[in-house]
């Protein structure tokens, strides 16, 4: 009976601060986007605050959306594939070059291009895991190697269509609107949905949560670690590949060092979409809502007449934000994590399910609740 009452009001006494914490940590991002939204509409009411404005931000970044959530799904199982900018670039060239160049109609191009991407994630998990390379390193390599190729086929130029210019259905994949918004939108909503079911209500995705987060777990309740971080490194290659393909279609004219442009957002997105929604957690839907921030915040300071250097230099700045919020809630959590243990100890309580820290362990060992949440995943999907 003693244990009860003296481990119930130091529980009670640190709820309303983790509750406010967690409270800041899943929705604070969200709030700056409506926050950035009505500054900068304030600063720019004619045209920031408009059906049309809206329109553009979803079209304009559509794409690197896409890119950003194919970067998430090696990023939950606690790896990097900087391939993605590369494999985006040469997805854009391929497809353009089969089309122009080769005489291939665009469905059969635009197959070869996703078979590509599939082919080249393949790879990156091989590497990873098989060769036992760092996922960094491996995929900085197939990356070099990737450009290579586009500036293969391109000969260093640009694709540029003739006078007939490219088929009217594949241009139409993004330069058209379904519902009065450009269908672009639509596939991200797609992505997000489907990723957010494999991820959050299918065995695969608790999978790649428990490979990503407690290897020795995983294999304890024989998870096919390798297995899955190869189908993780696949599925952002098909995703990058799609990508490349929708901006082939919207810009209409290959460029081999596109793809550069666009790495540094596409990590910037996920990482910061790990610390919101499901803080500590790369999720599909934070990395919407991440790069929505960066999209509004893009847009505003681009109609306040902002320097062609404001954009990278955004991005850095966010990129750095985010990584510091990640490290800093994981240290939060395993402090919050470790006084609650050692309350539940000292009375010889328990101190729930709901105590156990989420991240790391301050000497950088796996959390605790990714072994009891291994403890019931299936073994088969």
């Amino acid at each position: 009976m003693s244990t009860t009452t003296s481990t119930t009001p130091s529980r009670s006494a640190t709820s309303p601060r983790r509750s406010v914490g967690a409270l800041v940590g899943t929705w604070g991002i969200p709030a700056l986007v409506v926050v950035l939204f009505v500054v900068f509409s304030l600063l720019r009411p004619d045209t920031f605050p408009t059906f049309a404005n809206v329109r553009s931000i979803m079209a304009n970044q559509s794409i690197p959306a896409l890119l950003a959530l194919g970067a998430t799904i090696p990023i939950v199982t606690g790896r990097f594939d900087v391939s993605i900018g590369y494999g985006f670039g040469l997805a854009h060239v391929l497809c353009l070059w089969l089309i122009v160049q080769q005489g291939l109609s665009w469905p059969v191009a635009v197959v070869a291009t996703l078979v590509l991407g599939l082919v080249v994630g393949l790879v990156n998990g091989f590497l990873v895991e098989l060769a036992q390379i760092d996922s960094f390193i491996a995929t900085l390599g197939t990356g070099s190697i990737l450009f290579a190729v586009s500036g293969a086929i391109t000969g260093g130029g640009r694709i540029v269509p003739g006078t007939e210019g490219l088929p009217g259905a594949f241009t139409d994949l993004v330069n058209s609107e379904l519902l009065g918004l450009p269908v672009a939108f639509w596939y991200v909503v797609a992505l997000v949905v489907a990723l957010y079911v494999v991820l959050e209500h299918l065995p695969l995705g608790r999978w790649l949560y428990v490979v990503g987060a407690n290897p020795r777990a995983a294999e304890l309740v024989a998870i096919p670690k390798r297995r899955v971080v190869v189908y993780a490194f696949i599925g952002s290659g098909v995703v990058t590949a799609g990508a490349g393909v929708l901006l082939a279609s919207q810009q209409r004219i290959g460029n081999p060092s596109v793809g550069l442009d666009y790495l540094l957002p596409a990590f910037v997105g996920a990482l910061l979409g790990s610390t919101t929604i499901r803080p500590g957690r790369a999720n599909a839907v934070g990395t919407l809502v991440a790069v929505t921030v960066l999209a509004v915040g893009l847009s505003g300071i681009q109609q306040l007449g902002a320097e062609f250097w404001a954009t990278p230099l955004f991005n850095g700045l966010t990129l750095l934000a985010a990584v510091g919020l990640a490290g800093y809630a994981a240290r939060r959590r395993a402090r919050s994590g470790s006084s609650v243990g050692a309350a539940s100890r000292s009375t010889g309580g328990s101190a729930g399910p709901d105590s156990a820290p989420s991240g790391p362990s301050p000497d950088g060992s796996p959390p605790s609740d990714a072994a009891a949440t291994a403890s019931h995943v299936p073994l088969r999907p």
